[in-house]
């Protein structure tokens, strides 16, 4: 029997790779130059894709598989991803939750300590040579602060549990309360902004969150807040951060993710209260091998005909429904 046939839509790592390799027909589609003659010609018999973290997967996309039956997505994030799309035509997405939790968690505690005690200022004030010449400034604490999560999803509450190891209070805020959560629910991120001065976005991305986080967020956190973002950058009105950072109205911000990866800002990179790094949270071996191998296990699992392993919520009706196509 033939084996089913991927589309890989650009490079992935070797642990994905190599293993779809093995056990399905593989076709590269960053590697055709005529992509459009090539999908016209061979998109019928495609009935999988692996698709990497940042790969634009559309209806006209979509629309070109018409045999296609599972995206199988690397990252938990799966914004360019059209899912709701997928799931109204009998194809079903999945993603690599769990897996890099712990370790997006951990970084943004390391993010938030950076971005407070100014570390990466204080290490370049002693790699410029100006120790001899001056102590580094006296910078703000942890001590006494009140922090709130915005998306208190598998990360957010990673996140929390770590926090209250420092003994700090927490509240959050997302889409609706959460039973059997211990910490304060806020319905509105405004109003969660005012109560904290530590806000930590962990929102996913996607048209409905977009510049969820704006001006009045900014103005509400004031001028001892420290902004972080670890979820999405589209969630943020990156140019109501600039502005709040220019202009003091919160402390810092230490990010993560931006709106338009890999182009930041230049206007973000001259300020000086910020942390900036290029999306590295989940960017350990360990995470990125683990997330690899979700990617394999999903369509390993699907073309077995056992259903897929993690389907994102605007599919589990089709993952629910069909248990797979048979390889």
């Amino acid at each position: 029997m033939a084996r089913p046939e991927i589309l890989q839509i650009a490079p992935m790592l070797p642990v994905v790779t190599d293993q779809i390799a093995k056990l399905f027909t593989v076709h590269r589609l960053w590697e055709v130059a005529d992509k459009e003659a090539w999908l016209a010609e061979n998109g019928p018999r495609i009935r999988g894709v692996a698709a990497g973290g940042h790969s634009p997967i559309n209806e006209t996309l979509l629309g070109k598989l018409p045999a296609l039956e599972i995206v199988a997505a690397f990252g938990v994030g799966y914004d360019q991803i059209d899912a709701k799309w997928a799931g109204s035509n009998g194809i079903v997405v999945t993603n690599t939750p769990d897996v890099l939790t712990d370790e997006v968690a951990d970084l943004t505690i390391g993010l938030l300590i950076s971005t407070v005690r100014r570390i990466p200022a204080a290490e370049r004030h002693l790699r410029d040579g100006k120790w001899p010449s001056g102590a580094f400034p006296l910078t703000s604490s942890l001590r006494d602060r009140k922090i709130g999560i915005l998306g208190l999803g598998r990360i957010g509450k990673a996140i929390a549990k770590r926090l209250q190891a420092f003994g700090l209070p927490i509240s959050y805020y997302g889409r609706h309360k959460q039973d059997g959560v211990e910490y304060p629910y806020v319905a509105d991120p405004v109003e969660l902004a005012r109560q904290v001065d530590v806000l930590i976005s962990v929102i996913p991305g996607g048209k409905a969150t977009e510049k969820t986080i704006g001006a009045a967020v900014f103005e509400a956190l004031g001028p001892d807040g420290i902004f972080l973002n670890v979820g999405r950058g589209t969630v943020v009105d990156e140019a109501a951060l600039i502005e709040a950072l220019k202009s003091n109205k919160i402390q810092a911000a230490g990010l993560d993710v931006y709106a338009d990866e890999p182009n930041v800002p230049e206007e973000l990179i001259a300020q000086e209260n910020t942390v900036l790094l290029p999306h590295v949270a989940s960017g350990t071996v360990h995470t990125r091998n683990a997330m690899g191998q979700l990617v394999v296990d999903n369509l390993v699992s699907w073309f077995d005909g056992r259903g897929a392993v993690t389907p994102v919520a605007e599919t589990a009706e089709v993952a629910a429904r069909a248990k797979g196509g048979k390889a």
